[in-house]
């Protein structure tokens, strides 16, 4: 009796492993799909995904692609660099970055639909990381994009990137304006100020490329991450469309920008720290300039005598050189700023008139 038990109880136990080991096989037969699976109703799409569909379908074919090259000889031209860039205007001008084609001796343009087209640079303004090329076939062009304020901007509010980081055409990032009111050093040697922070992601490639709206209205130009892998890290830089809309029909008109200025050379920022000073020092006056005729004084060295130290301008404060700089382009060439110095640990004012100092050249630290 007692054997007999046993050996129900090994069958039981034998047919219940028979069926953990059968049971994924048999699971596999009863229940893969083997044909197409039926496709669930979507329902409607968030008002958001709508807004940001239409955004990308309206804008994205007026933003390009901007391929600087050099070389000449047997080998043909090599890239020298590529970026973003958009069309501005319905003449076939398309606005990128200066470092884009600061490389290039001569440019391509790829549309959005493929089309490769030569252009020429027609423009360049360093101090503001601003270029503008003209395509040589004007017909048939998209739309130029539309044209924002970036007075009224808020830490906040949407922001939508579109350009071809890494040679990745036609990608669209989304997040905030993250920042306002930054300033951002160029390779003129000068700072561009209210420069927008945002979290849309940009990486190399996209720069040139428009920062938008939730309109899609332009509101910056994307040019600079801020990133120790050189790749996004949320932190990304655009020129403001209001600097944008100053300086790119300046171009177009003239081939460059006037850069205000007095004509002084101004002192490290370094220097303020370590004399515990605020402003701009004068650390030298261009011969024959408005400063010079003004009577404004450099540094001494011999003597040992700091000079004067510009600590304002027509009653705004100056604490450093792009409050300075930043005024005087406000102001504009041929007009006159009223400084504020001191001098001798005396305050003065005086009187300078603004003049095109690009005209004498570039000069780093040089209003």
């Amino acid at each position: 009796m007692q054997e007999r038990a046993t050996r129900i109880i090994m069958l039981v136990v034998a047919v219940l492993l028979a069926i953990l080991v059968l049971q994924p096989y048999v699971n596999s037969y009863l229940y893969s799909a083997r044909e197409p699976r039926p496709v669930a109703a979507r329902g409607d799409l968030a008002e958001f995904e709508r807004t940001t569909i239409r955004l990308f379908e309206t804008v994205a074919p007026s933003v390009v692609q901007v391929v600087a090259l050099q070389g000449r000889g047997p080998a043909g031209r090599e890239p020298a660099g590529s970026g973003t860039g958009f069309v501005w205007d319905a003449a076939g001008h398309v606005v990128t970055n200066e470092h884009v084609v600061e490389n290039g001796s001569a440019f391509a343009v790829r549309l959005a639909s493929g089309e490769v087209l030569p252009a020429e640079v027609v423009g360049r303004a360093p101090n503001y990381d601003l270029a503008v090329l003209r395509l040589q076939r004007r017909a048939g062009l998209p739309a130029p994009v539309s044209v924002g304020s970036s007075a009224d901007l808020k830490v906040g509010q949407a922001a939508f990137a579109i350009g071809n980081p890494f040679g990745l055409d036609q990608s669209l990032t989304t997040g905030i304006i993250s920042a306002l009111k930054r300033r951002l050093p160029t390779s003129g040697g000068r700072e561009i100020a209210d420069v927008i922070q945002t979290d849309a992601a940009i990486n190399p490639g996209n720069s040139g490329g428009p920062l938008l709206d939730s309109a899609g209205r332009l509101i910056g130009v994307n040019t600079a991450i801020y990133s120790p892998s050189g790749t996004s890290a949320g932190i990304g830089f655009a020129i403001p469309v209001d600097v944008v809309n100053r300086v790119v029909p300046e171009l177009i008109r003239t081939g460059r920008v006037p850069t205000p200025g007095i004509g002084i050379l101004a002192g490290d920022e370094t220097l303020n720290a370590q004399l515990g000073l605020t402003g701009v020092i004068v650390a030298g006056v261009v011969p024959g300039s408005p400063a010079d005729r003004a009577g404004l004084r450099g540094v001494d060295a011999r003597a040992g005598v700091i000079g004067d130290v510009i600590v304002g301008v027509d009653d705004a404060p100056v604490r450093r050189l792009s409050d300075l700089t930043d005024r005087l382009e406000r102001v504009g060439v041929g007009k006159t700023v009223s400084l504020t110095v001191v001098r001798n640990n005396r305050r003065e004012t005086i009187d300078v008139a603004v003049v095109d100092v690009g005209e004498q050249g570039p000069g780093s630290r040089r209003p």
